[in-house]
């Protein structure tokens, strides 16, 4: 199985992939919740040739409430952080730029649906949890470039590796998809030409904390 969840691994050459022009065809990666480094836990993600795209190492030892989503070459791209609140479910993982959390406002907020609004749609499928863009100027402009200026919504089921991403405009721009017969730590990732496919990763993050059992990043759900 490892052969076909890493064939390229040797070759971590790429970048961040940004935001496909309308004209371009989705860009599909395959998502494995797992580190390649020793004793850590975490996320590998490849493209459709099998490059190495992003990783997320997370230490055992590790007790910080936030994961830093790196490309290739270990250069930190996104990192979401947790902000516990007070209240049953009023938990929200907020996503910033790089990996400077404290001098930077967030771009985005993901935050868990509540009761009343995880109900079934007339397909079937169930609202799992909102993304927000956070206000500030800076923030704003920077989520407006990754292609989400009015948030999102997740539908599905992310434990069954089966969800939609739509915008405010009800278009699906990233699917979570089940990858046949490699089990449910390995998944397809397609995200839509228009959303930043860092972004859509970012959100994979978020909804494996809330959702996920077990969550590979443990100190950082505790």
């Amino acid at each position: 199985m490892t052969a076909r969840v890493h064939p390229n691994v040797a070759v971590p050459s790429l970048g961040q992939p940004a935001a496909a022009p309308a004209d371009e065809e989705p860009v599909t990666l395959t998502v494995w919740r797992k580190s390649l480094l020793f004793n850590c836990r975490g996320f590998t993600v490849f493209d459709a040739r099998g490059n190495l795209v992003y990783r997320v190492d997370s230490y055992a030892s590790d007790s910080r409430a936030e994961v830093v989503l790196m490309d290739a070459a270990g250069r930190p791209v996104l990192t979401v952080r947790r902000r516990k609140l007070i209240g049953l479910g009023a938990d929200q993982w907020l996503v910033y730029a790089g990996e400077e959390t404290r001098r930077t406002p967030p771009l985005y907020a993901v935050k868990r649906a509540g009761a009343a609004a995880q109900y079934m749609r007339g397909g079937g499928a169930k609202c799992m949890a909102h993304v927000a863009p956070c206000s500030g100027a800076v923030a704003g402009k920077a989520a407006a470039a990754a292609g989400g200026a009015g948030g999102y919504e997740v539908e599905g089921s992310y434990l069954r590796r089966c969800c939609t991403v739509y915008d405010e405009r009800r278009r699906a721009v990233a699917e979570v998809r089940p990858k046949e017969a490699v089990g449910s730590d390995v998944f397809r990732l397609v995200v839509q030409p228009g959303m930043e496919v860092s972004l859509a990763m970012a959100v994979v993050l978020a909804l494996d904390q809330m959702f996920g059992k077990p969550s590979l990043l443990r100190s950082w759900s505790s």
